[in-house]
């Protein structure tokens, strides 16, 4: 054994040769990797520590360039860890950083490694040892450690004790009881006039003040001085941070520290100190009016500035100001501006949230234009963020700063065919939740959404099928707005739908069935005009005859009802069922002769319908998705019913049509009563208020249904959502019109599209072919090419000149429509963290020592006072064993330091000028008063034994407070 050792560490490889060899392989990378690896599992495994060292070396090389796991050699790093050479223990404690975690199940080995570790004489060694300790240390690890750390503390060797003091963060947050030990001699390093030091143990109190500021605030005059007294700005940075989270609670501190801050903000010519000076006064000290304008000043310099990084700094602290300083954008409204046009894109993101932050109800209208403007020039990271921006702040809470509807839906449309959109899910929200809310803009949605469905070119665009199916829904939901149904139904059952999706093709054929239904019943409606007692009422009135211009004007109407599309007798005709056209037919309908053929024609007109959306949904019966065959064989089924009531005979001038017409009346109201029912918005929270019925029992885990279900065996195979009974209704001559019309059907494809360039020709690219040369549909979304896109800043300019003004609301404004709001669930609630449990015991324990534990209990502490207090008291048994040997080792440090927190709470500040006698007087008060205190505090002690054996188990609530230092007054 001793000899197979021998050999590996003669032949082992070193880390450079397995560099060197990684380089200059030739049998591949992964081939080698895996040869080594073998060779590291062999070598490894040794009893020589320098050929294990090596291997482990070799094995934190390969997992921290190529990933290789190395937790499998979790013990052998254990080993190399208690190495005695230093060389060897530095491979040790880098591959335990690199691979332990809390996790590991060796961590429990080497609590007395480090132990021994911390408390070398080697302060390098010692220094390994926090590092590790700071990586992977656990609630066990922080508990035993804790008297190594508090030691080192107080270490005269800066090196070491700079790494302790930033291992403290760790273990009180793993172990908040540490805080007890270690925290008065955390807050003593305040004091140390070394600037490495300072410096770790403000950027501690830093991080502890960012979690619970409150608990810190009787440090504030340590703070303070470290503000007027240092030099260092990272220190400067820190002691501002922690001064921006405790200045909102305390408004006697934010009066003190104002003027030195500003101070620093006129002296310093750092970059980074300003800006940290600029971010405490916009944030915690924005009711200064003074510090406000010298902050808004220097912002400007950041502003103007070449350096992007500092562009936007400027721009962030912009941000901030607008809630309460709304001038301060406005003076430097250009800058904001042009910022939007600039090459980086953190600067026109962070100028983007600035402009919106400026938008009010009054100038919505304007801001979106210019914002939509250069959407359209943008690429597209910023056309989304435009869009987005526009939809969110427009949006919130339920559209509070929309007053017209009409244009904010129009804008909605205009937006979707931006080119690069892929907003299409937040559009389709609100276009339904519109609809929804607010009566008023439906027919203006309705509009948008006919415009949206009859454009083919918005088929191919895979971003536009959610905005496309609620135009879908909007247009058959609301079809009464619509002044051409036919036109809606034609566009919903065009042949390119099918490059939509299944579930929005199944929206398609819903609200195509919603369409049909209102044709039908404006269709009946028409018939059951009674024409015999308009003629006798005109009669009685004296009327002899109609002008000849009303059955000019009647003529006209009835020749626009029998028109049919030109694409084919399959194609829908396109009849306008408009109020005033409605009106017109019913006051002129028997001027002519030709309006007695006016049933036959229309009921032909109504069978072409009935046959465009047969032979449309005729493929749709053997689709494999169940939602859209569900709906397109209901549609088909309902058409199939009504065919039944209609006569054969078309020019049959018996009662049989007029009974035949009142069979399809029933059906049709019986179908349009089911759809007329509207629709309103709905509380997220509405699920939750719905009550549990008696006796259900809601198991959280739903596995039984296995068992349940375990005798149900579903047939195997495929299956077929095919009808046979529709199957053989289908009529075969309408299966082979697919064949033999796609020649004519294409040719009038053409022909709609050539007419609908000529309308919409701005949404199309520009061709070099001619219009027969192809029968493609251009790509959706493109617009012409532009040639001034990158000469807009100064457009912008003068177009947002006007809309960041404060403007007041015109007299003559538009009344902002009734807008359905919910009393509760109308926005999604925001979910406040809640602080972990560590935090709350850590902030306890902090209170505990820098207020005292009589002055201010704890919500938590007081709860659990109610409760049995053996728990408590185990607990307190168990902290007493695991530190019984650190009291043995600290013996009277602890007596020593503590009233080092008393006492730098009364140290006012070193700059006051006081000579030698003050200050021998004050310490000998000081002296007295802690002696009174000692006195007073053994006393309140057995008095409150007396009054806890009176008062037993009972609780008494103390309203909490927070010891506020003179120093502030």
């Amino acid at each position: 054994m001793a000899g197979s050792s021998l050999m590996d560490t003669l032949f082992q490889r070193t880390l450079d040769d397995l560099i060197k060899g990684l380089r200059l392989q030739l049998i591949g990378e992964s081939a080698f990797i895996s040869k080594a690896m073998d060779e590291i599992r062999r070598e490894i495994k040794s009893t020589d520590p320098q050929t294990k060292s090596t291997a482990l070396q070799k094995l934190s090389y390969l997992s921290s360039l190529h990933g290789i796991d190395m937790n499998w050699a979790a013990f052998h790093v254990v080993e190399v860890m208690s190495s005695s050479r230093f060389a060897q223990k530095k491979i040790g404690y880098l591959a335990a950083s690199q691979s332990f975690h809390e996790a590991t199940p060796v961590l429990l080995l080497i609590t007395n490694q480090l132990r021994k570790d911390l408390t070398s004489t080697n302060e390098f060694e010692v220094s390994l040892a926090l590092d590790c300790l700071s990586r992977f240390a656990t609630t066990d690890l922080a508990r035993d450690l804790t008297p190594e750390i508090f030691t080192l503390l107080s270490s005269s060797k800066v090196f070491v004790r700079k790494k302790a003091i930033g291992v403290v963060l760790r273990v009180f947050g793993k172990y908040p009881d540490a805080v007890r030990v270690c925290f008065k001699r955390l807050v003593e390093n305040l004091e140390s006039s070394d600037p490495r030091i300072l410096s770790a143990v403000v950027g501690v109190f830093c991080e502890l003040a960012s979690q619970d500021p409150r608990s810190y605030l009787p440090l504030a005059p340590e703070f303070y001085r470290i503000l007027t007294d240092s030099k260092n700005n990272w220190v400067l940075i820190k002691v501002l941070k922690i001064f921006k989270n405790l200045a909102p609670l305390e408004p006697r501190l934010a009066r003190k520290i104002v003027e030195p801050i500003t101070e620093h903000m006129r002296r310093t010519g750092a970059k980074s100190l300003m800006f940290e000076c600029i971010r405490t006064v916009v944030t915690s000290l924005s009711d200064f009016e003074s510090a406000v304008r010298l902050a808004v000043e220097r912002t400007r310099e950041f502003l103007v500035d070449d350096d992007p990084n500092l562009k936007y700094l400027g721009l962030h602290a912009l941000s901030i100001l607008v809630p309460k300083h709304s001038w301060a954008v406005l003076e430097n409204k250009e800058v904001v501006i042009k910022s939007l046009s600039d090459v980086d894109p953190n600067v026109k993101f962070e100028s983007l949230r600035l402009v919106m932050a400026m938008v009010s109800d009054n100038n919505v209208a304007e801001i979106c234009r210019v914002l939509v403007n250069l959407a359209l020039k943008s690429d597209p990271e910023f056309c989304n963020e435009i869009l987005g921006s526009i939809l969110a702040t427009c949006g919130e809470n339920v559209y509070e700063i929309i007053i017209d509807f009409d244009w904010y839906v129009s804008l909605l449309g205009e937006m979707s065919r931006i080119p690069h959109c892929r907003k299409g899910e937040e559009i389709e929200n609100q276009l339904i939740d519109i609809s929804m809310r607010v009566k008023d803009a439906r027919p203006t949605l309705v509009m948008v959404g006919r415009d949206l469905l009859i454009d083919p070119a918005l088929l191919g665009n895979p971003f536009m099928h959610r905005i496309l199916s609620a135009a879908a829904w909007v247009s058959g939901q609301y079809v009464q707005f619509s002044g051409k149904p036919f036109e809606l139904l034609e566009a919903l059952l065009q042949p390119r739908s099918n490059l939509l999706p299944p579930s929005v093709r199944a929206v398609y054929v819903q609200s195509a069935f919603k369409v049909t239904i209102f044709c039908l019943n404006s269709y009946i409606q028409e018939q059951n005009i009674d024409s015999s007692s308009y003629v006798e009422t005109l009669v009685e009135n004296g009327s002899e005859s109609i002008s000849a211009r009303e059955c000019h004007d009647a003529s006209d109407l009835c020749e626009q009802v029998e028109e049919f599309n030109p694409r084919g007798s399959n194609q829908p005709p396109k009849v306008t069922f408009t109020e005033n056209d409605r009106g017109t037919l019913s006051h002129v309908q028997t001027c002519t002769s030709a309006s007695l053929e006016d049933n036959s024609s229309s009921l032909g007109s109504i069978i072409e319908l009935l046959n465009f959306i047969q032979f449309s949904l005729g493929p749709l019966t053997w689709s494999h998705d169940v939602e859209l065959l569900e709906r397109s064989r209901n549609l088909l089924n309902f058409i199939e019913l009504i065919r039944q009531q209609i006569p054969d005979d078309l020019d049959e001038k018996d009662g049989s049509s007029e009974m035949e017409l009142a069979e399809i009346s029933k059906i049709v109201e019986l179908i349009l009563e089911a759809f007329s029912d509207d629709f309103g918005p709905m509380s997220i929270n509405a699920q939750e208020r719905v009550p549990i019925p008696e006796g259900l029992i809601l198991n959280e885990n739903l596995d039984d249904l296995e068992m349940i279900c375990s005798d149900l065996q579903l047939p195997e195979g495929s299956y077929s959502f095919g009808n046979s009974l529709y199957e053989e209704r289908v009529d075969s001559s309408i299966l082979s019109q697919q064949s033999q019309q796609e020649s004519e059907s294409s040719k009038a494809t053409t022909s709609l599209l050539s007419e609908h360039r000529k309308r919409h020709g701005l949404y199309y690219l520009p061709s070099d072919k001619t219009d027969d040369a192809s029968n493609d549909y251009p790509p959706a979304n493109e617009l012409k090419l532009q040639d001034n896109l990158d000469d807009d800043a100064a457009h912008l300019v003068k177009l947002a000149e006007r809309s960041l003004a404060l403007k007041k609301k015109s007299n003559s404004a538009k009344p902002r429509p009734v807008v359905v709001r919910l009393d509760e669930g109308d926005e999604f609630p925001v979910t406040s963290k809640k602080p972990q449990l560590n935090d709350e015991q850590l902030s306890d324990a902090v209170r505990d020592v820098l207020v005292g534990s009589d002055a201010r209990p704890t919500s938590s502490q007081t709860n659990q006072t109610s409760k049995p207090s053996s728990r408590r008291k185990g607990k307190e048994k168990q902290n007493a064993d695991n530190l019984s040997e650190s009291k043995e080792n600290l013996g009277d440090v602890e007596e020593q330091s503590s009233n080092m927190v008393d006492t730098s709470l009364r140290r006012t500040h070193r700059h006051h000028g006081k000579d030698g006698k003050q200050s021998s007087l004050e310490k000998s008060s000081e002296k007295k008063d802690q002696a009174h205190k000692k006195s007073k505090r053994t006393s309140s002690q057995r008095h409150g034994k007396q009054k806890a054996k009176q008062s037993g188990d009972a609780s008494v609530p103390v309203a909490s407070q927070t010891v506020i230092p003179d120093f502030l007054l």
